[in-house]
């Protein structure tokens, strides 16, 4: 690799580049990451962005929503993500309960994921009261990304993880919610399980930049859960999800291996273990000999 390449590698991801590739119609790459070695490997290939995700949630901590997550433990989460980027934009989710209330929580919390977190900036799910919040954290110096669609964190209030926009009304409604958040000052907006039709028609409409996740191929970049894509997990998938790899499998078989190996003794082998040099084995011996012979000073 040449040292130009080199430097193109290294070059963070800002603001700027993400407008940039949408006004070229270059496709944005966005992944959720949730500890320091995917981070690195996301920023190994090449990835423009990294979310945190409050779907650490489920993924990663074992909650059946996203609703119990604590800001502690997303940042813990951030912290291990920029350790490992170099490149890439690291945006953190801020978990439900942690910015709904007020202009001040949605200000400070968002200030402990930057300070605290090393993030880029934060994302706030659903329109309504969260433009304001939206508003305020933008005021305040963070970038923000919205997300609207189907919002896990409000999944309770939506009728449960359904496919959203499926009127013209409620397409509509979408729509405003966006145009809204863009109009906050959002640089980025999540568009999330709405059927392909209404994203092609809504993207259009936005000047900021659109992710989509379950909208199809008309967004400005997509992004997918990092378990979801490399066949980590386990149960239902959605239907948006393509599986690029089957990891949990492999590590299923490796795992499988290796407790047939230690079961059977087969595992260490002498390739694995460390060696003593003999004349120092040869006086340990003699050492151990003399204790067991009742002279442990000697």
């Amino acid at each position: 690799m040449s040292g130009g390449q080199r430097a193109l590698k290294t070059r963070r991801v800002t603001l700027r580049t993400l407008a940039a590739k949408k006004d070229a119609g270059e496709p944005i790459v966005m992944v959720t990451a949730y500890d320091h070695p995917s981070a690195q490997i996301a920023d190994e290939v090449g990835v423009d962005v990294v979310l945190v995700g409050d779907s650490a949630a489920n993924v990663v901590l074992g909650y059946d929503t996203t609703v119990p997550v604590t800001v502690e433990e997303m940042l813990m989460l951030t912290r291990a993500v920029r350790r490992g980027l170099a490149s890439a934009l690291l945006v953190a989710d801020l978990p439900f309960g942690s910015y709904e209330a007020s202009d001040l929580d949605a200000v400070r919390t968002a200030q402990r994921f930057v300070k605290e977190g090393g993030a880029d900036a934060v994302k706030l799910e659903r329109g309504g009261t969260t433009v304001e919040r939206a508003r305020a954290v933008i005021a305040a110096g963070i970038p923000v990304m919205g997300h609207v669609g189907l919002t896990p964190q409000a999944a309770a209030s939506l009728g449960g993880y359904r496919v959203q926009g499926r009127t013209a009304d409620a397409a509509e409604a979408l729509l405003a919610e966006a145009r809204a958040l863009e109009a906050a000052g959002c640089f980025a907006i999540v568009l999330e399980a709405v059927p392909a039709a209404v994203a092609e028609l809504i993207v259009p409409r936005l000047g900021c930049v659109v992710i989509g996740i379950g909208a199809g191929a008309a967004a400005d970049g997509q992004v997918l859960v990092w378990h979801d894509l490399l066949g980590l997990g386990s149960g239902h998938v959605a239907t948006f999800v393509r599986r690029f790899a089957d990891l949990r499998s492999e590590a299923v078989r490796g795992l499988s291996a290796y407790a047939d190996a230690v079961r059977s003794r087969e595992f260490p082998a002498a390739e694995h273990t460390y060696t003593l040099p003999a004349d120092e084995l040869d006086d340990l011996r003699g050492r151990l000999g003399r204790e067991s012979d009742g002279d442990p000073g000697a």
